[in-house]
């Protein structure tokens, strides 16, 4: 299986997981190159990263000074990609690198220029976590759609799939979690052939580390009317 794919890894005090990451997704045989930006992280996740010579696949490090955000690492990382397809890992495995076949066939069968891998298609397992987190899910993903005038089930979904060409076209302009609207948005005014695939999601709960509260959802609203209406 030829290795056609580049992984971009955001990091943000993930010392726990970060290594454990990194050595799943260098196991998968479609990885060419993972590519991990650690944004500012005070908890140790710059030490724990495995040396690039302990891997099959070259590994490409870049360390922010000052956190500034997601969008900000994904802007960094997407940039360094060079291989013909690009994925958004979180490192934390709340997304399965095992999946990654998956993600990707609509590209490699030239279908699609976008794979977006929805938590609420197919039978795969899921982790029952919070109510509101799926309303508010649901809400902004209806918003969006929209505004971009498609039948997404996931827009929030962490695990995204581009051909690489089309998605270092777009200009990222969002630093934090308005990543999502804002990429949604600027592929569907490019024209990009968007697809969507079922996958496995292993939520974590706040205690474990996870990111995202209430007023990312508020971010996330006033990045689909800002790119969904304006010229962004």
């Amino acid at each position: 299986m030829n290795r056609t794919l580049s992984v971009v890894i955001p990091a943000f005090n993930e010392a726990v997981t970060i290594a454990r990451v990194i050595q799943t997704v260098a196991q998968q045989p479609l990885v060419g190159e993972i590519i991990i930006v650690d944004d500012a992280s005070t908890d140790g996740t710059y030490k724990n990263l495995p040396s690039p010579s302990d891997l099959p696949i070259p590994l490409k490090i870049f360390r922010h000074t000052i956190n500034q955000g997601k969008g900000a690492a994904l802007r960094t990382g997407i940039t360094a990609a060079t291989f013909p397809y690009v994925i958004i890992q979180d490192a934390d495995l709340e997304y399965d690198p095992r999946e990654y076949p998956t993600i990707l066939q609509p590209l490699i069968e030239n279908r699609a220029d976008v794979v977006y891998g929805s938590r609420f298609l197919g039978g795969s397992a899921h982790r029952v976590l919070y109510f509101w987190h799926r309303v508010g899910n649901g809400l902004l993903t209806l918003l969006s759609n929209m505004c971009t005038n498609l039948n997404l089930t996931d827009m929030e979904t962490g695990f995204k799939a581009f051909r690489r060409e089309f998605i270092q076209k777009i200009q990222i302009q969002e630093d934090r979690f308005g990543f999502e609207p804002e990429i949604t948005a600027k592929l569907a005014r490019h024209g990009a052939r968007f697809y969507e695939v079922g996958i496995s999601y292993s939520g974590r709960t706040y205690a474990e580390g996870k990111k995202v509260g209430w007023r990312d959802g508020f971010q996330a609203l006033w990045c689909i009317l800002r790119y969904g209406f304006g010229p962004g």
